[in-house]
């Protein structure tokens, strides 16, 4: 179930951003000065395969993997980036997703699950 992350710090000129986390999901979402939601980032399937949904008033959607860094064995682990992705499940996505936000503010679970019903490429 998610969780969010307490004292997190935020980036001076950036959206306000609150965390919550489990097992399987990460959740970032960026808001307004007047508490309207800018935009979110639901990266998924932290241990197996992970990608990212991002979604922003200025950009839309954007569907990626996450490149953990971690490619040769014996080397120095680099920077997690994202790349380019495959298709978004967001049916399984949306519905895991809704048991997992149970304990979150409701305000923010159900924006991030009507932007996971809306999602269209």
């Amino acid at each position: 179930m998610l969780k969010e992350i307490r004292n997190l710090m935020q980036a001076k000129g950036e959206p306000r951003r609150r965390w919550f986390d489990d097992e399987y999901f990460d959740l970032i979402v960026w808001l307004e000065p007047d508490g309207s939601f800018f935009g979110f980032q639901l990266c998924y399937d932290r241990e197996r395969k992970p990608r990212a949904l991002t979604w922003t008033k200025k950009y839309g959607y954007k569907h990626t993997g996450i490149d953990t860094g971690e490619h040769v064995w014996g080397t120095s682990k680099e920077a997690p980036v994202l790349v380019d992705d495959g298709l978004f499940d967001a049916p399984s996505v949306g519905k895991r997703f809704a048991e997992a936000a149970a304990g979150i503010p409701s305000d923010i679970s159900a924006f991030v699950s009507a932007k996971l019903r809306e999602f269209r490429l």
